[in-house]
């Protein structure tokens, strides 16, 4: 019933259409037929097609890559409010795509966003404070930022949570709260968590000391390629620790 509605006018019906063809739902998926759906709908000013009209021009799917038009549709559902359009922008201005760098803008677009409660605005908003990107440094901001993400089981920024608790940065050193958002992060598959998980068994910071967990979680980073985590766990097989001890292992990992 989309489709007869769509073929109507009526840009609701045409976006879902759109999302139909661009994730083969009912449909087989046809990126081209995605891109003409959310291009009618989008010039009729309806903002979740032109945000996904965006995404379709920056990433190449039914039309010719073009991050300047990304941008442009990015903007008009951006000013409509539109939070994942804001998030979107956010990015533009970030890494220079379609538009020139302006980390101010880019603070701008993610607060935005942000503020409406989208979890990957709220991470990328407390980067901004962590490193002081289009605003002044401030690690409290940072963690209350984060700790919004990672609540909304954003794993990165569980991976961030972890890391203000493990150093007590923004917030009081706690292992236990460490431990915790690690663990979180880990079992969504962050690397970076993952070795920190194995860290925190290998010398029992927040978790009693078990070097078998330690060994898992090391070898579940290197093997997705993490250079710390190949050392660790080439660290594990050269002093046996929770699991035989066997140096053409540790050698191996240690190259890698």
């Amino acid at each position: 019933w989309y489709k007869p509605a769509a073929e109507q006018g009526l840009p609701e019906a045409q976006c879902m259409v759109g999302d139909c063809y661009y994730y083969g739902k009912g449909v087989k998926q046809d990126y081209n037929k995605a891109f003409r759906w959310y291009k009618a709908a989008a010039e009729q000013g309806y903002e979740k097609a032109q945000c996904n009209l965006g995404v379709c021009y920056a990433k190449g799917e039914g039309v010719r890559q073009d991050y300047k038009e990304a941008f442009r549709w990015y903007k008009a559902a951006a000013e409509q409010g539109y939070a994942n359009a804001q998030f979107n922008l956010g990015i533009c201005y970030s890494k220079g795509e379609g538009v020139k760098q302006d980390y101010n803008e880019a603070l701008r677009w993610f607060k935005a966003a942000a503020e409406q409660g989208l979890p990957e605005a709220q991470n990328n908003l407390g980067i901004c404070y962590y490193y002081g990107k289009g605003v002044r440094q401030d690690y409290n901001e940072a963690f209350r930022w984060f700790k919004a993400a990672a609540e909304q089981g954003i794993a990165y920024a569980q991976y961030n949570l972890g890391y203000y608790y493990f150093w007590g940065q923004g917030v009081r050193q706690d292992y236990n709260e460490a431990f915790r958002w690690y663990k979180a992060a880990a079992e969504q598959g962050d690397t970076y968590a993952q070795n920190y998980l194995g860290y925190c068994y290998e010398n029992g910071k927040g978790v009693k000391q078990d070097y078998n967990e330690a060994f898992r979680w090391y070898k579940a980073a290197a093997e997705q390629g993490l250079a710390k985590a190949q050392y660790n766990l080439g660290e594990c097989y050269y002093d046996g620790k929770g699991v035989k001890q066997d140096y053409n292992e540790a050698f191996r990992w240690y190259k890698a």
